[in-house]
């Protein structure tokens, strides 16, 4: 038998069964959630128990909603009413396991998780934030009320019960080419240009895998390459009431490579972002977490082709830059120093667990 997760209201009214807490989005689909409640009708007077599953983004701490201030903006939510039983879910599997847990007055439910939902991702506080950490989760929560979805009607917390799940999502078993970059750069003072290419293997790496990146330097000019600069950036689209952008470096290395005037180099240099060299920078995305275990860098966000416009929440994309410092000889040469650029794009992602 799997595990099962449950909670009970404080007024012990209620008790929500579910099976797992991680819903996997397989880009065409996400995996349905079934779940069951059981139900003592002892204290329920004339109210109704209802079931509901909310996407919400959570910005702020929850001592802010004691001043009447909003702390979680619902972006997507659905509810069914559980008794009075007003519609039954074709059983699953799960449902039989969970009604058998349960034992009498246990009635199944099942959402559908659109697929235009962004995932679980939470934003990393900084050192003196306290609360919940900003971000986007999922939350079943099974409650006491006398009308489904009356905003004026206030809803005791002894009456519910919550579970927070994750949507994930898990990298496609194809892996597609490599991407590959290239630029040509001229300088002042030289009548030939430096070539930089660079290119990965495959388009995408788990996380803690480590990243080789081929580099090719044609130095056809009269200036040095002093060392060659290797970035990784995060960037985070927020997409809610406007959309704000903002990117995060996860890597920063240097590597001594030189290229003499008219020398070359190829040369394959390996990288690894990692979450652990980036836990004082607040606001990174991470991969959604339940409780306080461990999680890592916030995983690419895959999205269907054409539903870019209308997904809201977080998503997630990085990109690698390879850099050649350039300086120049003579007695200017620290004051002509110039930039060679590539950007290489990066999706990270978490391998599919085996069944």
């Amino acid at each position: 038998m799997a595990k099962v997760f449950k909670k009970t209201s404080g007024n012990g009214g209620l008790t929500l069964y579910l099976g797992k807490r991680d819903y996997v989005d397989h880009v065409s689909a996400v995996d349905r959630v079934d779940g069951v409640v059981k139900v003592d009708t002892a204290d329920f007077g004339d109210r109704k128990a209802f079931v509901q599953l909310a996407c919400a983004f959570r910005y702020g701490s929850e001592d802010l909603d004691v001043m009447g201030l909003c702390f979680r903006k619902d972006i997507w939510f659905e509810q069914i009413q559980i008794y009075p039983e007003s519609s039954k879910p074709q059983l699953s599997a799960m449902h039989e396991t969970l009604l058998k847990k349960a034992g009498d007055n246990a009635y199944p439910f099942s959402f559908e998780i659109p697929t235009n939902l962004p995932c679980s991702v939470s934003l990393q506080p900084g050192p003196d934030d306290k609360g919940k950490a900003c971000g986007v989760d999922f939350e079943v929560k099974t409650y006491l009320a006398k009308e489904k979805n009356n905003p004026d009607e206030k809803i005791e917390k002894k009456d519910t019960a919550r579970l927070v799940i994750r949507k994930i999502q898990y990298a496609p078993s194809q892996v597609g080419a490599g991407p590959k970059a290239d630029i040509c750069k001229s300088f002042m003072m030289s009548d030939k240009p430096v070539h930089l290419e660079a290119s990965m293997e495959k388009d995408l790496y788990f996380h803690g895998e480590t990243i080789p990146i081929k580099i090719k330097i044609k130095n056809e000019s009269n200036k040095t390459v002093k060392k060659i600069k290797i970035t990784v950036d995060q960037t985070t689209d927020i997409v809610l009431y406007s959309a704000d952008k903002y990117t995060k470096s996860v890597l920063c290395q240097e590597f001594g490579e030189t290229v003499e005037a008219n020398g070359n180099l190829e040369k394959t240099l390996t990288i690894t972002p990692v979450l652990a060299e980036n836990k004082e920078k607040r606001g990174l995305a991470l991969d959604g977490r339940l409780k306080d275990e461990d999680t890592n860098l916030a995983s690419t966000t895959m999205l269907r082709q054409g539903v870019e416009k209308e997904v809201l929440g977080i998503l997630v994309s990085y990109k690698i830059k390879i850099n050649l410092m350039v300086a120049g000889g003579g007695l200017l040469g620290g004051l002509t120093a110039s930039d060679v650029t590539v950007e290489l794009p990066l999706n990270l992602m978490h391998p599919k667990p085996e069944e």
